[in-house]
């Protein structure tokens, strides 16, 4: 059971939820698993197909615009729908609303890559079938999503009509209620070619603004004989088979879909390119493919936990679903809720740095390694955002994004996260030290990390002997523009120091590009300098009475919001109160401090941050996903073994148990890269420095067990925690020093390492 998620549910609530828990991705292309004959009319549907990074350019509109605030944003766009596929027995529509379900399924295959959907059908005319609806989009082929759909007579033996639609008249999903929604800007394809020709159905869309372009081809077959009609109306192509259903029924769409930011202008010799490429494929050849695809990615992912079947079942589901939707090219990312749906509309966020990007970092650190590669592609507009917020130099990232300029009209929460760029340039930094890549430092890493140092030479200012920054806002949303934000100000230490080590280590070793980055980018060694100047008097609040980090210079001034007297339904408060009113408060809707002491915990000493910590945990509501699995994490480490638990319980099935109420919107993708790294960060206690890997794992008491496997510097190991001992194993790779709670160890391949483990 672990291996599938299971549905038996037609309520319409859970079906809405289900379109997202039941997507198919691939990294470049998602659909949501709607049903591919639809719903009823008054049921609530969101029926899209995304493919990641393709968007239109809206506009934003504001009562009052002053200077630097964005004119436009990118809107991630619903694509053409080739999901639909109808059937008729005699003049009687498939609805499962209709008539009678004697049995319905529906079940995700986490290692096989694919979903169906099981019915046994009974007709209100008393007609009944059995039908499988099957659907994959290619690991191997990111063009390709598959359909397959058997029909099998029961009772009826007669006519059937089976119509395939390739749809580009579609609009995006709308909710005026919820800023996490987009509140307008529905429709924004034009219809540029739709035919059917030589077995191929094709459409072509075009954005209003970007002139960005998709196109979606599509060929079928069938298994049996059947009489075939055309019809283009509209924007669709419909392609219909007539026949009687005598035996059963095996019926095959093969859709490929492209755009003009990967594959150029002659989008249909693309597609028909692809089409020829695939000819012989099909879906059983394709699912063939799926499963070799994620036998290598659950060898190299994988958490095992023994005790807890409804957890390994959760574990499994964000793996394999951060999987689906994690981009592998230099034009895409991970939207914050993947390629599942259509909330924050696609934008990418930080969430990818500091959330996701370890998972596939310690795990597939090639896909890791894409996912810097974009944030490269996107230097350029960094630097232009700088300009645009008053810098003379440097890259400032945008808070939100897809393109690379800012998409946040709301500044006090989205572009005064300067943090963000301290937080790309620690995910440079720990690419680094997890695989050793110097040439992608050289070649990559170094640029981001001096062009994002630049940034808080822009900002702060030095002051009483100390670097300051002013005017920021930290992860914390609820708490916005402030002076020396925790986070904000140990987290550009952190850059600035890398940037300053960067620099050095290849004017000793290389001094060639040394002097070409002092060409190319009008580095001087003063500013290096002064680089590491402002690192080493940056001022970290501290206040000594309480022996606590505060979240910036006036938090601990402002009175303490009643969490305990609000009520349920006024959660989360950021839908229910003033922005205003929530900065009045000391309140956080996520891990702030907390968080930057688990990234950099040798800034502050172990007592200072479980002070923190306890102060914290009272005033922190955790209406971000982002926030739980990080006071998981930190709870581990100061020996809060319940809630430590407790909190990553909140993590785990966040989305399959739907307990932030809006999974109908996508999955929360960062949540889901939280979960494993409570696990691996939390119970395991791995932390990766620049003197090396370090473990020191527990074993939370209701489970029996559970292991993983770690990537690190070119070696595979894979750790074992039981109630009697830790065992680390070499794999494969040259043998490696670590620290295993608490003492020195060499592992060597072939031998096992094991030392007695703690249990919670």
């Amino acid at each position: 059971m672990s291996w599938k998620i299971n549905s038996y549910l037609l309520q319409e609530n859970q079906l809405l939820n289900e379109e997202s828990l039941f997507f198919t991705g691939n990294g470049y292309l998602g659909v949501r698993g709607n049903f591919e004959e639809g719903l009823p009319i008054d049921y609530a549907s969101i029926r899209g197909t995304y493919i990641n990074a393709f968007h239109d350019i809206v506009p934003i509109e504001y009562g009052e615009k002053l200077y630097g605030f964005p004119e436009t944003q990118q809107k991630l766009l619903n694509v053409i729908d080739a999901q639909t596929i109808n059937i008729k027995l005699g003049d009687e529509g498939f609805s499962l609303f209709e008539g009678e379900a004697i049995s319905y399924s529906r079940t995700l295959h986490l290692d096989k890559g694919y979903t169906e959907r099981s019915v046994h059908w009974r007709s209100p005319g008393g007609k009944e079938v059995k039908i499988k609806f099957l659907r994959l989009a290619s690991f191997k082929q990111k063009e390709l999503f598959m359909q397959k759909v058997v029909i099998e007579p029961v009772n009826y033996r007669g006519e059937i009509t089976i119509v395939s639609t390739v749809n580009g008249d579609v609009t995006n999903f709308t909710d005026k209620n919820d800023p996490r929604v987009s509140s307008g800007h529905a429709r924004r394809l034009n219809l540029n070619k739709a035919f059917q020709q030589e077995g191929l159905s094709y459409v072509e869309v075009e954005a209003l603004e970007s002139k960005l372009k998709a196109a979606c081809g599509t060929v079928h077959s069938i298994s049996q004989k059947t009489a075939r009609e055309v019809q283009v109306k509209g924007g669709r192509v419909e392609f219909s088979f007539h026949g009687s259903i005598t035996d059963p029924i095996v019926f095959e769409k093969k859709s490929v879909y492209v755009d003009t930011i990967r594959h150029g202008e002659e989008l249909l010799s693309s597609v028909e390119e692809i089409q020829s490429h695939l000819s012989t494929i099909d879906f059983d050849e394709a699912l063939k493919e799926q499963e070799a695809f994620l036998a290598a990615y659950w060898l190299d992912t994988d958490i095992q936990i023994e005790g807890d079947p409804g957890l390994q079942e959760g574990i499994r589901f964000n793996l394999y679903h951060l999987l689906q939707s994690a981009g592998r090219d230099r034009v895409s990312n991970i939207a914050a809720k993947g390629l599942s749906g259509e909330g924050y509309e696609g934008h990418y966020f930080w969430d990818t740095e500091i959330y996701m990007i370890p998972v596939f970092l310690l795990s597939n650190p090639e896909i890791a390694k894409q996912l810097l590669l974009y944030r490269y592609s996107i230097l350029d507009g960094a630097r232009e955002h700088a300009k645009i917020m008053g810098h003379k130099k440097g890259a400032l990232y945008p808070w939100r994004t897809i393109s690379g300029s800012e998409c946040s009209s709301y500044y006090p929460s989205g572009s005064a996260q300067y943090h963000i760029s301290a937080d790309i340039a620690y995910s440079y930094i720990q690419y680094y030290l997890v695989t050793g890549d110097i040439e992608f430092l050289k070649e990559v890493g170094a640029e981001v990390l001096f062009e994002t140092a630049r940034i808080w030479i822009e900002t702060g200012h030095f002051k009483d002997g100390t670097f300051r920054i002013d005017a920021v806002t930290g992860p914390d949303e609820y708490t916005c523009v402030v002076n020396n934000n925790y986070y904000t100000n140990v987290m550009a230490k952190h850059n600035l120091k890398w940037a300053s080590k960067t620099y050095k280590l290849f004017s000793d070793s290389e001094p060639g590009i040394v002097e070409e980055w002092n060409k190319t980018l009008g580095l001087e060694k003063a500013e290096v300098e002064e680089w590491l100047r402002a690192a080493s008097q940056m001022y970290l609040p501290y206040e000594p009475e309480l022996d606590i980090n505060p979240q910036d210079d006036t938090f601990l001034n402002k009175q303490k919001w009643d969490l305990q007297s609000t009520p349920e339904e006024k959660f989360p408060l950021l839908l229910h109160f003033h922005p205003l009113t929530l900065y009045r408060y000391q309140v956080c809707k996520q891990a702030d401090t907390i968080l930057a002491h688990f990234l950099l915990e040798d800034e502050q000493d172990s007592e200072t941050m479980k002070n923190s910590y306890d102060y914290y945990e009272t005033i922190t509501t955790h209406d971000s996903s982002l926030s739980s699995c990080v006071f998981s994490i930190m709870a581990a480490k100061h020996g809060y073994k319940e809630k430590a638990y407790d909190y990553f319980i909140e993590t785990a099935r966040l989305d399959l148990d739907n307990t932030h109420g809006n999974t109908k919107d996508g999955l929360h993708m960062a949540n889901m890269g939280g979960t494993w790294m409570a696990i691996i960060f939390g119970f395991a206690g791995l932390r990766i420095k620049e003197e090396g890997l370090s473990l020191n794992p527990v074993l939370p008491a209701r489970w029996e067990g559970y292991s993983f496997p770690l990537r690190y510097q070119g070696r595979k190991l894979r750790i074992s925690i039981t109630k009697a001992d830790t065992k680390v194993e070499l794999l494969s790779g040259e043998k490696i020093d670590i620290v295993l709670s608490g003492k020195n160890y060499c592992l060597v391949k072939g031998e096992s390492t094991i030392v007695t483990s703690p249990v919670y």
